[in-house]
């Protein structure tokens, strides 16, 4: 049954497996380039994680670097991570703060991202989950458990929506990673490629130190 209290832990307590666990959540995506780097590793490594994605983001066209390097829209990027057996997040349509809405605009907005989402990946594909932009509830917990969405904590964050430095990050990540949580990182809200090495890095840490990543518990 879906709570109201927003989740941290991961399925079955991070009790499942033999060592520790931790799942892995991104914000603010889909976010071209990076984000397919960040799935690559995913995929190479077998992990699922979950991403909270906004709308305006998948919306993004596509789009050429600044090396010329082709970046795919949002919608595409979207398709790539269903298409890789994660999970989705419905993070709002924009960045906008959402603290002081009443609940009929809260709901509207919902439902809108859940069809931007539609559109671009089908009517098939759930979003079990919701998570506040900016960590600021206001009344959406409430109206996410009734549109069948479980609220996802805003914890163990790295604080990377300020800083990119890839070694300030990996040591903070180091410390983010509780047993039995969740950690928050950003694949989107601009460039994250540090985000990304220092994924890269801890990750690959942890796995070989007996670490399982898995997904947040659904109650």
């Amino acid at each position: 049954m879906l709570t109201e209290t927003p989740v941290r832990r991961v399925a079955s307590g991070g009790l499942a497996r033999s060592g520790p666990a931790c799942a892995l959540t991104f914000d603010d995506g889909p976010n071209g380039l990076d984000t397919i780097r960040l799935l690559d590793f995913l995929r190479s490594r077998g992990i699922r994680a979950v991403f909270a994605v906004i709308g305006e983001e998948i919306l993004r066209p596509s789009g050429i670097s600044a090396d010329g390097t082709p970046i795919p829209s949002g919608a595409d990027v979207l398709r790539r991570i269903v298409a890789d057996g994660h999970v989705l997040c419905n993070h709002a349509t924009s960045y906008e703060d959402m603290g002081q809405w009443n609940a009929l605009d809260v709901r509207d907005d919902m439902l809108k991202n859940l069809g931007i989402i539609e559109g671009a990946v089908g009517d098939d594909v759930p979003v079990p989950y919701w998570r506040a932009p900016n960590g600021s509830w206001g009344v959406t917990a409430p109206v996410a458990v009734r549109l069948g969405m479980q609220p996802l904590d805003v914890a163990n964050t790295v604080e990377d929506w300020v800083e990119q430095d890839p070694a300030v990050l990996a040591s903070r990540l180091r410390l983010a990673m509780v047993p039995g949580e969740l950690v928050l990182l950003h694949d989107g809200g601009g460039n994250r490629a540090g985000t990304v090495d220092a994924v890269i890095e801890v990750v690959s840490e942890r796995l070989d130190e007996g670490w399982s990543f898995v997904l947040p518990e659904m109650p």
